[in-house]
This record gives C-alpha cells, structure tokens and sequence, in this order.
C-alpha cells in the first residue's frame, strides 16, 4: 500500500476511510489507471486481460457469504442494520453479474505460474473472510464500508470487461459514497472503535491492491509490460 493516507485522524472515521480508499483503493492502482486511460488510446486491454480480471475478481469475491455478509452477523450497530441489509443485497447481484461476466470473458488465459497465483488469491480471500469475521468491535464493519467504497473501481473493470465479451453493464445498486460515509460516521467516534474501523479498511485494500499487483504481473508476463 501507498500509504498515502495519513495513519490516524481523530474526530471524523469517515474523512480517514474517504482518504485510505482515495490513496490505496483500486481506482489508484496503476495497473487500472492504464486500463482507463487506454480507452481513449492504443492502451486499451484485451480481452484475455479483462477476462483475468474478472476471473481474479471472481476469486476473490464470488463466493458467498462474503466481506458483507460476514460483517452483517458480527455487527450490533444499530446505525449500521439498514446499511448492511441494502449492500448485503446489491453485493449479491455483484456477485450474479460477476459470474456472468466471468462466463463470458472466458477463462484466465494461461499464465506462468498459474497455481501459484491462485493459490495465492486463495490466501487473499481467507484472509479477507478472517478479517470480516472478526471480533474486534468495528473491525468487519471497516472492511465492508472499504468494500463498498473500493468496489466502484473495481466494476470500472468488471464493466470493460462486460462489453469486450458483449454484456451490457447493469447499474450498481451499492449504496453510494455519502451513504457509507454516513454510516462510518454513525458507527465511529471511539477512538478504539475508530482504530479498528480503519485497521478494517487498510487490510481490506491491500488485499485489492494485491490482487492488481498480481494482474499486472500476470500481463507482463504475457508481454505486456507496464
């Protein structure tokens, strides 16, 4: 991780949460900052590197219950109930339109050290089920506001690879930034509570930018260097 983000602010979680994804998230990733650029260049992905985007992104998200649901059964945030219902369902038609995706893309084309990479994005995704089960007060709920917040870069992808394989892209009914915001907010105050709220989210995306750092490892290594 950047590390950009300061490592703790008091007085407003959800500012630090807003910056942490702002610095660390998906959407600063060179890797995908290449991939929206390369829209409007010669620098355009193909579709066998959309397509182990999306299986990636499968792997480290498409089963269920995920980051959400997880942190939906540790949390006793009154603030927090309505929030976790309405992204506990919108993540699952995430997961549906993630599938398809996958589906239509094709398989992850083959790469060196295949088993090892997703062997490794097996590692990613036990981790992030560890981090959202855990019992640290504040410490799920973290890391599900930083999935909400980090999945608009994430879909940024998703959706390139959406249309290079002929699927129009639905609309993302995650509640939006403020919501989020609003519930971090709602939630934090405690410094305690504040610290694992962020703890939460660092760890939730390191596992993104890990998971980037492996895909633009896995284009090079197919000749595309970055």
């Amino acid at each position: 991780m950047s590390e950009a983000a300061p490592r703790m602010q008091f007085g407003d979680i959800a500012r630090v949460v807003d910056a942490l994804v702002a610095a660390d998230g998906t959407a600063a990733h060179a890797y995908v900052i290449r991939a929206r650029t390369g829209l409007a260049s010669e620098g355009l992905l193909t579709l066998p590197d959309l397509a182990d985007a999306a299986a990636y992104m499968c792997l480290l998200h498409g089963r269920h219950p995920g980051v959400i649901d997880h942190a939906a059964t540790r949390s006793a945030e009154n603030a927090a109930r309505q929030w976790l219902i309405e992204a506990a369902d919108a993540f699952a038609a995430e997961r549906a339109y993630l599938a398809q995706v996958t589906v239509a893309a094709g398989p992850a084309p083959s790469t060196a050290g295949q088993a090892d990479c997703e062997a490794a994005v097996s590692q990613q995704r036990h981790a992030l089920d560890t981090l959202a089960q855990s019992d640290r007060r504040g410490c799920a709920m973290g890391a599900a506001i930083a999935l909400v917040l980090d999945w608009r870069g994430m879909r940024q992808m998703l959706d390139m690879a959406a249309i290079r394989a002929g699927i129009e892209p639905h609309a993302c009914a995650l509640p939006d930034r403020s919501a989020t915001l609003e519930v971090a907010r709602a939630i934090g105050g405690d410094d305690i509570i504040d610290r694992a709220i962020q703890f939460g989210a660092r760890q939730l995306l390191a596992q993104h930018r890990g998971l980037w750092d492996l895909l633009a490892a896995r284009a090079a290594l197919r000749g595309r260097p970055d």
